[in-house]
């Protein structure tokens, strides 16, 4: 059966029809891209599994709403944008001085790679799917209102005619083409101006190269050789705590002064995160016999150099199947 469902291919007239049981494995099928449509509108990786169980639960209930002229999957995607719209007018964070959007999330590529393939055979719609989950996207999308974000989405992501994003978001052809133009000037604002070189999937040598020394040179916790690896405009930041630094000169100082030179004993683990190169590094505790979590470096690469680190907390390793620990051997 085809993920995009019309009531004839269930053999119904109305979902009325189907129990709770056979609902509920249709609405499955869809829920790892809900969550990542929801993750883009949110940016939180928690706040997008909230945002998928509520709609799962509305569409179970509203179900006779559902008349067949869509797909069952564009069903879904009209209740999941209007119920993350809703949980924005409940509560909507606001970046912090510098733009910082400290509920920002990591999304971990083994879950990205559970997505049905669809149309991204084609090279276009594989860079649209990387560059708008990358954490400079995601973040850029946070700075907008809420319902022009669900435009650009909708629109310029999943690919939806202005008509149907119309009828899903109550608004006239019109309204959306002018959110769509206001959200675009917004992202062009505040997304990196370069296109960054790292696209996912196959990582170029340079790329790898850049990688292995940046996390050989962590684990030595060499400053100096890190401070080569940067651009001069870099940016490092750690959501969910305040302190976006910028600049290789502001970067270097912030290690510096909070005694990054002085640890020892870190191991590293190369994953991915959002598309991109990512590094989690582990702190050897002799109490518990063990390299434990300490964080996860996120990497953005343009032009041959780091161009932003985002930092994430030993919270984050669960949620992104890593290890719990690193056992004494790899000492």
């Amino acid at each position: 059966m085809s993920t995009d469902t019309r009531l004839e291919e269930l053999g119904v007239s109305s979902l009325d029809e189907v129990d709770e049981p056979a609902f509920s494995a249709l609405a499955e099928r869809h829920r790892r891209e809900l969550h990542v449509h929801c993750y883009r509108m949110l940016g939180s990786f928690e706040d997008a599994e909230d945002a998928v169980q509520e709609t799962f639960l509305r569409a179970w209930r509203r179900r006779e709403t559902f008349e067949g002229r869509s797909t069952f999957r564009a069903w879904l995607y009209r209740i999941a944008t209007n119920t993350c719209l809703d949980l924005l007018a409940k509560s909507r964070p606001e970046p912090a001085t510098g733009g910082e959007v400290l509920w920002l999330q990591p999304y971990p590529d083994r879950l990205l790679d559970e997505l049905p393939a669809g149309d991204t055979d084609e090279p276009e719609a594989v860079a649209v799917a990387r560059e708008t989950i990358e954490l400079a996207y995601v973040v850029a999308v946070q700075h907008l209102a809420p319902r022009p974000r669900a435009v650009l989405i909708l629109r310029d992501v999943l690919g939806r005619p202005a008509k149907e994003v119309a009828e899903i978001l109550g608004d006239s052809v019109n309204s959306v083409n002018s959110a769509l133009q206001r959200a675009r000037a917004g992202m062009r604002e505040h997304l990196p101006a370069e296109r960054q070189d790292w696209t996912g999937g196959e990582q170029d040598a340079g790329t790898r190269d850049l990688v292995r020394r940046y996390t050989d040179a962590s684990v030595a916790t060499d400053i100096g050789t890190i401070a080569t690896m940067l651009r001069d405009d870099v940016r490092c930041s750690m959501p969910p705590t305040p302190g976006l630094n910028v600049g290789r000169d502001a970067v270097v100082k912030d290690w510096v002064e909070g005694g990054f030179e002085g640890m020892k004993g870190l191991r590293p683990l190369l994953t991915a995160v959002n598309r991109q190169p990512a590094v989690a590094f582990y702190l050897w505790q002799e109490r518990a016999g063990a390299y434990l979590p300490l964080t996860i470096d996120v990497l953005r690469i343009a032009g041959g150099a780091i161009a932003e680190i985002t930092t994430f907390h030993a919270d984050r390793f669960p949620r992104l199947g890593l290890p719990e620990s690193l056992p004494a051997e790899a000492r």
